[in-house]
């Protein structure tokens, strides 16, 4: 699949775009009030003119931090067991209710919404973000491709039928989840689609996170906004697998911040607790920037090097035909066609 980087186009768009940030923590394990925290927070943001809002990884419905769900090499316990399927029960089908709520979280308040999910298909969980935008409708969704460490237990892997840069009003949209920011293929597969907006919900809140939201700010000539949750110990059920200090040990400490596309901080890095980051984004920055620098345009040498992206969805079963068993008999699902045409 070829995704052409489009010349960007700003007679009918709007030169600034108002964006905000959201540092804050779900309910962990229970979707229904973190949906109820979402539509709180996007409606903060919004009574602030934001347009565009950014929610951390794994907001809905929380990110297991700490938890080792009872695996060790070779053995798991029934306990770790119960609490997949808790963590399985309070995750997302896409679509279904959930999604439906934030898209009207995002129609009643306006806004192009960006979220971390927990997404649930058939047996596997993924570590999704979804795109909607200020209409309702579910623009697009990304399942993170890599995993880290003891995440991989948990979560299964993308492809690349889910990496994509959607274009709107506001700009072109995409998002790259935590430590896949590291992976600079992807990146590259982003800055190819013509990336402006680049979305990067996290839960890694180290201090040398900055520095590489900044250095994809430069890289990519782009605008890059990063979300990451603050959490507590009380954030979590009162019976979550995780020793700590106490009630208010902090397990999640934010880091939020918004990076202009010469690597300017424009926000944060946000340290102190549950807030908002809000900045306007002058899109001009962005053709001010690719003067010098544009990684798949004049800065790039396809002579040398060449990224090839498979952007097929990568099925586990594939039927060759429904149409007949091995003796040439109509199946069941052969029997239904039959019937139907």
């Amino acid at each position: 699949m070829t995704v052409p980087n489009r010349p960007v186009d700003r007679s009918s768009g709007p030169d600034v775009v108002r964006a905000a940030v959201v540092q804050a923590a779900p309910i962990a394990f229970d979707r229904e009030r973190t949906l109820e925290r979402v539509a709180q927070l996007t409606a903060g943001a919004a009574a602030d003119r934001a347009q565009l809002v950014v929610f951390p990884e794994a907001f809905v419905s929380g990110y297991p931090k700490g938890a080792d769900f009872g695996a060790v090499v070779g053995s798991r316990s029934s306990e770790g067991r119960e609490w997949f399927r808790r963590y399985h029960d309070s995750s997302v089908d896409i679509p279904g209710p959930a999604v439906e709520r934030l898209c009207e979280i995002a129609r009643v308040n306006a806004v192009h919404l960006v979220v971390g999910v927990i997404e649930r298909a058939r047996g596997t969980l993924y570590c999704t973000v979804v795109l909607v935008g200020p209409d309702g409708r579910l623009l697009g969704k990304h399942r993170k491709l890599m995993p880290t460490a003891s995440e991989r237990l948990i979560w299964g892997f993308g492809d690349g039928s889910t990496i994509p840069v959607v274009a709107t009003p506001l700009g072109r949209i995409g998002a790259v989840i935590c430590w896949e920011n590291y992976m600079p293929q992807l990146r590259l597969a982003m800055y190819e689609q013509g990336i402006e907006l680049y979305c990067a919900p996290t839960v890694d809140d180290r201090e040398t996170w900055l520095s590489t939201m900044r250095h994809i700010a430069l890289e990519g000539r782009c605008f890059v906004l990063s979300a990451n949750q603050f959490s507590r110990r009380s954030d979590y059920p009162p019976d979550y697998p995780v020793e700590t200090t106490g009630p208010d040990a902090v397990l999640i400490s934010g880091g939020s911040c918004i990076v202009d596309p010469l690597g300017q901080v424009m926000a944060g890095p946000a340290r102190n607790g549950e807030t908002i980051l809000v900045a306007d984004l002058d899109l001009g920055q962005i053709a001010r920037g690719k003067f010098d620098l544009d990684v798949v345009g004049h800065y790039a040498r396809p002579d040398i090097f060449r990224l090839v992206v498979n952007g097929a969805r990568q099925e586990p079963v594939s039927w060759e035909s429904a149409s007949a068993d091995r003796f040439g008999h109509p199946g069941v699902l052969g029997k239904e066609v039959a019937e139907r045409d």
